[in-house]
């Protein structure tokens, strides 16, 4: 993605720009279904070039039979992959979280480490991954940079960078302290719902007078689909 070469946001703009966000969306939660810390983490590593409507689907009858890491290491890749069948890189992920599955038993007392560095060990889990745990089970303002958070902070001049980590760093400089621990949820809805892909909905945008893009939509066609004010929370443990 071509970076935004534009007027920088300022402090005062920045607070803004997450205060209409905040106004539109005072409570946004990721919309990943989960019970605890470890379906979390499942979650969101099945989650991966995947979206979450079709892991939500993957995951409900999942976590039925297996929502610790001891019942989904009993389960084995071979009971585990009629589950996720339906999701991308399926046979992958199995492995990987049968393994960290293990991992966390045999290194983290079954329990899902509040730690970036230990996360980022297990099998499967990245950067991105870590951040998403960090922020939603522990409560730390980390942001994970996905595809939607990258085009917003692009596409607007917000944070431009070449790659989800400069975004990320962009991110965390700009973004007010008090809005860090929603900011994640706040862009990535944003994302989904307004700032899309092929044509973003600026005239329904919140941020419109704020976004530096040059090629605005001037209108919504008929078939767009109305921008999403208030997502879905999360099956229990949100």
């Amino acid at each position: 993605m071509e970076l935004a070469m534009v007027r920088k946001f300022t402090k005062a703009e920045a607070e803004e720009f997450f205060a209409r966000l905040k106004r539109q969306m005072p409570e946004p939660r990721t919309e990943l279904q989960y019970k605890n810390p470890f379906t979390l983490l499942v979650a969101v590593v099945l989650s991966a070039q995947a979206t979450d409507k079709g892991v939500n689907k993957a995951t409900e009858s999942l976590f039925k039979v297996a929502d610790t890491p001891e019942k989904m290491a009993a389960l084995g890749i071979q009971k585990l992959t009629p589950y996720i069948k339906t999701i991308g890189l399926y046979r992958t992920k199995a492995k990987n979280v049968i393994a960290l599955s293990k991992t966390l038993i045999e290194n983290h007392g079954s329990k899902v480490p509040q730690d970036r560095e230990a996360l980022e060990a297990l099998p499967g889990v990245g950067r991105k991954t870590a951040n998403v745990v960090l922020n939603v089970a522990f409560g730390e303002p980390t942001i994970a940079v996905d595809t939607h958070i990258f085009r917003v902070s692009n596409r607007t001049g917000l944070a431009p960078g070449k790659d989800p980590r400069a975004v990320e760093d962009a991110l965390q400089k700009i973004v007010p302290e008090k809005y860090k621990l929603h900011a994640h949820h706040w862009l990535i809805l944003h994302g989904r719902y307004t700032c899309v892909a092929r044509k973003p909905l600026c005239p329904t945008c919140v941020v419109n007078d704020l976004c530096r893009y040059k090629d605005k939509t001037r209108e919504i066609t008929p078939d767009k689909t109305p921008v999403r004010t208030s997502p879905s929370r999360p099956r229990a443990g949100g």
